[in-house]
């Protein structure tokens, strides 16, 4: 019997890559991989569904500097698909060497995406994961080329698939002839592909090149301002917001809270001046229950060094031009 190790996302076509496999007697196994901009959650579901073993690997340090500057640019926000496609079967293919897989396998489907799913990107991702010839596509293997995964037996091409282009009928009549009746709607699960989310990663990027993993998760929350080259403030929406900034909060970072009335958590990142402190202070005063009162007092904290200035709210709309969209 032959092993695989599969991309899992956790979609309808990566599902269906795997199940492919497993239907005709491959061992198969799959791998999640974890970043700032997608998770294993839909991934672990999947692989539960389908009774698959699921490995899940957090590659948020080595993602966040391909992205930085990606051999192959971006699509039409900050997804560097094929650079992150290769990445992702770099890094699976060492797995396979080190776990005695046979070959490594994806979803991707010919033509489906037209920039990064068409012949020339699928050869590029191939040959940039430096194991071009020990990935297979099971979805479109027979319009593709054969591979030596099929000359050498380890797969039946005849019980491969031969999908192309955007269609999803042939995968969704497949998910229910197979039973798999849980999946995601198409498109989504990448932040890259989402318009505002880029913007925020390409701000951050453009005012601090050494941003970290943490920075990339913080973008992730409530209102983003931009108050200087290297000075930002996040401003929580909601609870939930608020705690999650709680859990991201470093050294050398300040947060903001108004100190007699409710309102959101404010996290000023970089090193302000007192001046920017103040314009922070006003933004947290203003989207509180204090915006109406002439002056709010407000705490702020960096590590164990704790102050607090009086403030009167800003004009809210003033702030807009601050604000990262």
């Amino acid at each position: 019997m032959s092993k695989a190790l599969g991309l899992l996302s956790g979609g309808l076509d990566s599902s269906l890559a795997a199940l492919t496999l497993k239907r005709q007697g491959v061992d198969v196994t799959c791998i999640a991989f974890v970043t700032p901009f997608f998770g294993a959650g839909r991934a672990r579901q999947a692989a539960e569904q389908m009774d698959i073993p699921l490995i899940v690997s957090d590659i948020s340090d080595i993602h966040l500097e391909m992205i930085k500057n990606p051999r192959y640019g971006y699509g039409k926000n900050m997804n560097p698909c094929i650079d992150c496609h290769a990445m992702m079967f770099r890094l699976a293919g060492e797995i396979m060497a080190e776990q005695g897989f046979d070959f490594l396998f994806s979803g991707e489907v010919l033509g489906q995406r037209p920039m990064s799913q068409n012949p020339v990107a699928l050869k590029t991702v191939a040959k940039f994961s430096g194991h071009p010839d020990r990935i297979l596509r099971p979805l479109s293997a027979k319009v593709l080329a054969i591979t030596p995964m099929e000359e050498e037996g380890l797969v039946d091409r005849e019980h491969l698939l031969d999908i192309q282009g955007r269609s999803r009928k042939r995968q969704e009549a497949l998910a229910k002839e197979w039973e798999l009746t849980d999946y995601p709607s198409s498109g989504g699960g990448c932040l890259l592909t989402e318009k505002s989310f880029s913007n925020r990663l390409r701000d951050l990027l453009e005012h601090n090149p050494q941003a970290t993993p943490v920075d990339a998760e913080l973008l992730k929350v409530g209102r983003q301002f931009r108050l200087a080259d290297k000075v930002k403030l996040i401003l929580g929406r909601k609870r939930s917001d608020n705690e999650a900034m709680k859990e991201l909060i470093r050294p050398e970072d300040t947060t903001l809270r108004a100190k007699n009335f409710s309102g959101p958590l404010g996290l000023v990142t970089g090193d302000a001046t007192p001046e920017q402190f103040e314009t922070a202070a006003a933004m947290v005063a203003t989207y509180g229950k204090g915006s109406d009162e002439e002056n709010v007092e407000i705490l702020l904290q960096r590590g164990d060094q704790r102050w607090e200035i009086s403030v009167a709210p800003a004009d809210r709309d003033e702030t807009r031009s601050l604000l990262i969209e």
